[in-house]
């Protein structure tokens, strides 16, 4: 059973916020802070260096997390590497694929900047990026990559699920589609993991990327890079901690997931998503997103039914809603949500300007929920929204 009551005690801050800005970043549950706070206070160390207890026990507890992050994700431990972001597994790949001059890259045009930046930078090297359209919901069809593909493909790189309509790609056609075109592929998954089931062995994928601080309740400043080959990429960072041995000649880099963890890592914040990811698997994945996909849809039903609000994205969402008072700039009706009613929602371009220009906005109000959100939550979201839009009817 889904107890939503004892979920949300979990989430101190939901009792005087309505937080609806999901798809930025959620809360993060006592128990993961408590675990944070426990590396702080009882056995605070370095990772992979020194023999005494207390190093033993850092390095015991971060790679514990490594373990329940692979296993939730199911993917090899060697293949999952932690960095601060999906912004830097991104660009991890972006540097570690070695590229000529003539290769080719394939992105979608409803990407965040994150994953569409560090591919167009690669234009300068003489790389050539083609970006694909969606349609007015913001679905990219597989049909579309097909088109696109050719004999010079290196990579096709695409979102799970939009950061602004929450519309969801079928990752695991675009997957296959790469593959039996000798492309790798790589899937931006900062919008469903946490809020859907992600199995990277049976989906198999090239690289996935996630953030520790959306759907995984984690802390901000971590992040995976999961890798079917660790040996497809290079590492873009060298330094302590990811070398066997250094001469003034050579030097010899470390097996996956060392060699790409150089330095000194955000130990609590990995440990502290670890546990985060223990609640998400406690909790249970499937509930988990079968009822923000209730919210979320409820939510673009009611907004739609306001004759001064336009919402977009398919009726088959996950759990975001974008959305627009007409006549209004979406940053007042976000200034005016939360003013009024304590509601906390996006607004802007959502860092994916070309996507929400694509359909000729300029921005929208984005509502994105968790799975600590309530359908009271929803409807008074949906009232205030009703009470803005009569100013300008």
């Amino acid at each position: 059973m889904y107890d939503l009551p004892a979920i949300r005690k979990d989430f101190p801050l939901l009792e005087e916020f309505i937080y609806l800005d999901n798809a930025a970043t959620t809360q993060t549950p006592v128990p993961a802070v408590k675990a944070m706070e426990e590396y702080f206070y009882k056995y605070a160390a370095n990772h992979g260096r020194g023999a005494h207890r207390l190093a033993r026990m850092t390095t015991d507890k971060y790679e514990d997390a490594r373990e329940t992050i692979a296993s939730f994700l199911n993917t090899d431990v060697t293949g999952t590497v932690f960095t601060r972001n999906a912004t830097e597994s991104i660009n991890m790949v972006a540097y570690g694929l070695q590229w000529h001059p003539g290769d080719h890259v394939i992105v979608s045009i409803v990407e965040h900047h994150s994953n569409l930046l560090p591919w167009l930078r690669l234009r300068d090297h003489g790389v050539e990026v083609t970006v694909v359209q969606a349609n007015e919901e913001g679905v990219v069809a597989p049909e579309q990559i097909d088109l696109a593909l050719k004999d010079n493909t290196r990579l096709v790189a695409v979102n799970h699920v939009t950061n602004v309509f929450g519309s969801i790609q079928d990752v695991r056609k675009i997957t296959r589609i790469g593959h039996k075109n000798g492309a790798q592929v790589l899937i931006d998954a900062s919008q469903s993991a946490g809020h859907m089931p992600l199995n990277i062995k049976e989906l198999g994928m090239d690289f996935l990327v996630t953030p520790g601080h959306k759907g995984l309740l984690g802390p901000q400043g971590t992040g995976v890079l999961c890798l079917r080959d660790p040996d497809s990429i290079e590492p873009m960072y060298l330094g302590g901690g990811m070398v066997s041995s250094v001469s003034i000649d050579s030097y010899q880099i470390e097996a996956s997931p060392a060699r790409f963890e150089a330095g000194t890592p955000n130990i609590p914040g990995v440990i502290g998503l670890g546990r985060a990811v223990e609640y998400v698997r406690d909790t249970g994945i499937e509930d988990i997103e079968k009822h923000e996909t209730i919210l979320a849809k409820k939510a673009a039903s009611l907004l739609a039914e306001i004759p001064q609000v336009q919402v977009y994205g398919p009726q088959n969402r996950a759990g975001v809603v974008s959305f627009n008072v007409r006549g209004m700039n979406p940053h007042d009706v976000a200034i005016i949500l939360d003013q009024t009613r304590k509601i906390c929602v996006r607004s802007g371009y959502h860092c994916a300007m070309p996507a929400i220009q694509s359909v000729g906005l300029k921005g929208t109000v984005r509502a994105s929920f968790a799975l600590y959100n309530t359908m009271e939550e929803v409807e008074a979201l949906v009232e205030t929204v009703s009470d803005i839009a009569t100013l300008v009817a």
